[in-house]
């Protein structure tokens, strides 16, 4: 393995009933105003709104709302946020929702604490945030990670750019399945598939051999791939949607990393493709991931191979290792169409070549990728997606 430090993780309260005692636990700690933020009232609607607030008026604490967060948040909405933090003296961020509610938050509570345009700072200056205002993910979504990290994906607009930023780790995460039964089952799928997709672009990254993260990583791929099928199978089992929620989890706390170069090739593509698009992430990624595959996978065929083994389980008998290799990648492609997530980039009615040629211009180079791409080769992909 390679040398790495491993640094804490925030505090995770799990299971049904977790935000009451969270909260209960949490709020002694904190200032008296409080920034509740949410996407587009899910939360009002299914009684986790309401719970929130009930626990912090028992608390004495002032609410201040952030609301209207979309998916794939823009920059736009982070500088609003930051600027309603600092109008009302915001002493603690509650981010009450999916990756992209807990993502646009993470660069609110940096942008709050400086008059510096963060973007800038980030990419222009090459500095990044030593201080943010103190923050918590309450998850009503699954699949991201966000929660797990101090990364965050933002769109900026006026630069039609999609891509990480950092911003503050968040104090402590509370993680309750039973909010998730509300969400609809196509979010549901993608945003698992999602999980499947930071598991494998970890996995696929650049190492010397298998390590212990791998084979704990092979393990949270079985868990994903059976998950995923129950859940489909009943949609209201709370069980199974504990474990995808806290597979998500595990595959961005950094565990599965420890030791690795990771890839992450088909995230860049896929979130430059949202922002020319808007299309959904765990759609896109679905219809990227065995495409890039079949492009990559003869520069790391032993790892190809023993992912088709590990966590496919196929037959291998009578196979040689390139064969092997295809077999999971094929595997990987059948299973996306099992679970009635798209193929092919036509079926969620992208078809322009000219976008596609701009996504590819634009689509950051994974250094971690077994073979590095270049943009045409991207642009192949893409053409090879319609």
């Amino acid at each position: 393995m390679k040398s790495f430090i491993f640094e804490k993780i925030p505090k995770v309260y799990f299971g049904e009933g977790s935000l009451k005692q969270a909260l209960s636990t949490e709020l002694k700690k904190i200032g008296s105003n409080v920034m509740v933020a949410y996407g587009g009232g899910s939360i009002k609607k299914n009684g986790v709104y309401d719970e929130i607030v009930k626990i912090l008026k028992e608390n004495d604490k002032n609410i201040i709302e952030f609301n209207g967060i979309m998916s794939n948040p823009t920059y736009k909405k982070v500088q609003e946020g930051a600027n309603i933090a600092k109008e009302n003296n915001v002493d603690f961020i509650l981010a009450v929702g999916g990756g992209s509610v807990v993502d646009c938050c993470k660069i609110v509570s940096v942008q709050a604490k400086t008059e510096e345009d963060i973007w800038k700072l980030e990419f222009e200056k090459r500095e990044f945030p030593k201080s943010g205002i103190p923050m918590a993910a309450i998850v009503t979504a699954s699949g991201t990670g966000a929660e797990m990290n101090s990364g965050a994906v933002i769109t900026n607009e006026e630069l039609n750019m999609k891509t990480g930023m950092l911003g503050s780790l968040a104090e402590f995460v509370v993680l309750d399945s039973t909010y998730t039964l509300t969400v609809p089952m196509k979010q549901v799928i993608s945003g698992a598939f999602d999980t499947l997709s930071h598991c494998m672009e970890t996995y696929f990254g650049i190492s010397e051999e298998t390590n212990v993260s791998d084979e704990i990583n092979e393990a949270i791929m079985r868990n994903v791939i059976k998950n995923i099928r129950e859940v489909i199978k009943n949609p209201e089992d709370k069980y199974v949607r504990s474990e995808l929620m806290w597979d998500s989890s595990i595959a961005e706390n950094g565990l599965l990393k420890l030791g690795k170069i990771t890839d992450f090739q088909c995230h860049q593509i896929e979130h430059q493709l949202g922002a020319y698009t808007n299309c959904n992430h765990g759609q896109g990624l679905a219809i990227i991931h065995p495409i890039v595959y079949k492009h990559i996978y003869k520069e790391n065929i032993n790892k190809f191979a023993r992912y088709a083994k590990e966590v496919w389980k196929i037959d291998t008998t009578g196979l040689n290792d390139e064969e092997i290799a295809l077999k999971g990648i094929e595997t990987l492609a059948e299973f996306i169409k099992e679970i009635g997530l798209p193929s092919k980039l036509s079926e969620i009615n992208i078809t322009d070549k000219e976008i596609l040629r701009k996504v590819a211009d634009t689509s950051n180079i994974s250094k971690g990728c077994c073979r590095q791409l270049t943009s045409n080769e991207i642009y192949e992909i893409l053409l090879e997606c319609l």
